[in-house]
């Protein structure tokens, strides 16, 4: 799994799947008892959807492996990667009697996913309502390998198949893609290059989250620690970067959110900063626009605003955003 999740933990690392006749059985009772009924199942799927009995091809292999994850830092061979029985399953469960729509809203395995082109073909004709939410989480190698995520070629395979597929079915659907903020080791320069993927892609991604430390998650142990447990650890070793001060993580969220005029100012100054004037103006490759020169009235308006806006925004931070050690 991830490093920021801690399902592991909680669930177990191998994974536990339903018998197909225990699964439609459940549909039909949930057709049959729930009051109102509309024929649509709203989802079908569990923590990942697309790992329903993809376990190790050999249980005396599995008995033994002490690795941290089955599909990083690649896919092993050994992990069965066939998807033709989640196939069946929905399948089976779009004929069900009154099952007009079964939906896929659970997060995906992409990387798996492209593994079985057959899957992502029913996927996409039968279970997707318009909108697909994925997980590529980040775009550059060094933050990715610390979450424990593919790196962006698989997305892109994916996606060459979900566009491809959606054409052939007559339908237009879109991926929605989640994106972290300030996780450790992810640094200004990472989240930058992340935007201008985003500006490049023509993506404008409303729904980001900020890394917090939870729980048992290894990602918990790097925000603290400011290591990288993932590696051997030695003295020589040293301290990778973690966006520990609100302004730093203020900052990464609003590069994920270059589109949102809020930002502008932040952006701009950030990027005098980091000498990236070559993403300010109105070019194919800008971030955000020239500053706007105000007028003497919005000037003395501005002066006479901003101290009570400065201590509304502090107070905001403090409220929602300062993490205790």
């Amino acid at each position: 799994g991830c490093t920021f999740c801690s399902i592991t933990e909680h669930e177990g690392r191998v994974i536990q799947s339903r018998s197909q006749e225990s699964v439609l059985k459940e549909i039909e009772n949930i057709r049959d008892k729930t009051p109102g009924f509309t024929g649509t199942i709203s989802d079908l799927g569990g923590p990942t959807a697309n790992m329903y009995h993809l376990n190790c091809k050999s249980d005396e292999i599995q008995s033994h492996c002490r690795k941290l994850s089955c599909v990083f830092p690649e896919i092993c061979e050994n992990l069965i990667t066939d998807h033709s029985q989640t196939t069946e399953l929905y399948r089976k469960a779009r004929a069900i009697p009154g099952v007009k729509r079964v939906a896929i809203a659970s997060g995906l395995r992409y990387d798996l996913a492209v593994k079985d082109p057959e899957y992502v073909k029913e996927l996409v004709t039968h279970h997707v309502g318009g909108y697909l939410k994925i997980a590529p989480e980040h775009t550059e190698k060094r933050t990715l390998d610390l979450m424990m995520k593919p790196e962006m070629g698989a997305f892109d395979e994916f996606k060459a198949l979900f566009d491809k597929y959606s054409k052939e079915a007559g339908k237009e659907q879109y991926l929605i893609p989640y994106f972290i903020a300030a996780h450790p080791g992810c640094e200004d320069e990472d989240m930058l290059n992340l935007a201008l993927w985003l500006k490049k892609n023509k993506m404008r991604v409303d729904q980001v989250q900020t890394f917090y430390p939870s729980p048992m998650s290894l990602a918990t142990a790097m925000y603290y620690s400011e290591r990288d447990p993932l590696h051997k650890l030695n003295y020589k070793k040293g301290k990778i970067y973690v966006p520990k001060d609100l302004a730093q993580r203020h900052l990464q969220k609003a590069l994920l959110r270059y589109h949102d005029p809020e930002n502008a100012d932040f952006i701009r100054e950030t990027l005098i900063k980091m000498k990236r004037t070559d993403l300010i103006g109105t070019g194919p490759n800008a971030l955000v626009g020239e500053a706007m020169k105000k007028t003497p009235q919005q000037q003395r308006q501005q002066a006479f605003q901003a101290p009570k806006k400065r201590r509304s925004k502090m107070s905001a931070y403090s409220k929602s955003e300062k993490i205790i050690p």
